[in-house]
């Protein structure tokens, strides 16, 4: 099989489209028949191996060569072999997951116990775009935000992958919604059901004296300080994400929001897709949203598989409205 083999940090020249194996599904595995992934900071964060700091993290890059070798967190696709012990897929079956690795590869085993059942009004494609970014806006609008019909929310780098889905997600929890992003995807946010969208470029939300139950931090463009200003006496910060830097951000902004929370009556928390044990059921949730139509992947450009190292090029530029798609 066809497969991109990260050996060392770096660009995404790095990224070696090569011939290898086709892998085995264990006893209780999946051999999936990748038909679309998609490309988002977690791949391009271990492709660079950057923050440097992460390296020393338990479950982060490796410090001195790449921990995975096959990027590529979301996958789509077919099944086409199961191991003795998989009772819940069969060959042909149409599926989904967030693997963490493997996507980028034309096979890929998954444990039985994370793959889920594709929404069957998604193509591949669509379907790429949902299990990284859909579930981490799941995890912290429910698990870590704790969302409550009527709660106003306010989504912070509302444009992203994460972004779009968690506008999406809260509208669909009964939320009201503000969505913070640049000027060219105010029209983009209203039409995924923002009930209000912030252009950042024209005016700070920290200080425009408006109050919110909850705030999920995706752009990192605050400090704790100033989050806290627009959360009610009892309101919670969920911390998502930052901008990237090569030393310490995001994890340093996310590390100094979560001690700036220590000392203060608002809820400051982080929310850890990664590490979440229930990824599969949060995947059989959004399916019954997306089947529902309460919501929907947004997917700004799609790739051949041949050109992932372009995608993930425009993906580093941090402009993609909504997720950017590989189809192999």
């Amino acid at each position: 099989m066809k497969a991109f083999i990260l050996r060392s940090y770096g660009s995404p020249d790095v990224l070696d489209l090569t011939e290898i194996d086709t892998p085995v599904p264990g006893d209780d595995e999946v051999l999936v028949r990748v038909r679309a992934t998609s490309v988002q900071p977690y791949d391009w964060h271990f492709m660079r191996g950057e923050p440097y700091i992460a390296r020393l993290m338990g479950g982060g890059p490796g410090l001195r060569k790449p921990s995975i070798s096959i990027l590529g967190a979301d996958i789509a696709g077919q099944v086409e072999a199961v191991g003795k012990d998989v009772t819940e897929f069969r060959p042909g079956d149409e599926v989904f997951a967030m693997s963490k690795q493997g996507g980028f590869a034309e096979y890929v085993c998954v444990p039985e116990s994370e793959l889920a059942p594709k929404p069957k009004n998604l193509s591949f494609e669509e379907a790429a775009a949902v299990p990284l970014a859909a579930n981490t806006a799941l995890l912290a609008l429910r698990e870590q935000g704790r969302i409550q019909p009527g709660q106003k929310v306010l989504v912070n780098g509302a444009s992203g992958g994460v972004g779009t889905f968690a506008v999406q997600l809260a509208k669909a929890f009964g939320a009201k919604v503000t969505g913070v992003c640049s000027t060219r995807n105010m029209d983009l946010i209203r039409s995924i059901g923002a009930d209000e969208v912030i252009d950042y470029t024209k005016e700070d939300f920290t200080r425009n004296g408006q109050r919110y139950d909850l705030l999920l931090d995706i752009a990192g463009s605050h400090s704790g300080s100033a989050y806290r200003r627009v959360l009610t006496r009892k309101g919670a910060c969920v911390v998502v994400g930052g901008r990237a830097g090569r030393w310490l951000e995001p994890a340093g902004h996310t590390f100094a929001t979560l001690v700036a929370g220590l000392f203060v009556s608002q809820r400051v928390v982080l929310a850890d897709v990664v590490g979440c044990k229930e990824n599969k059921q949060n995947l059989m949730t959004l399916t019954e949203l997306i089947e529902e139509g309460e919501v929907a992947p947004v997917i700004d450009r799609s790739y051949p598989f041949e050109e992932i190292p372009a995608a993930i090029r425009y993906q580093e530029e941090g402009h993609a409205s909504g997720k950017v798609v590989i189809a192999i």
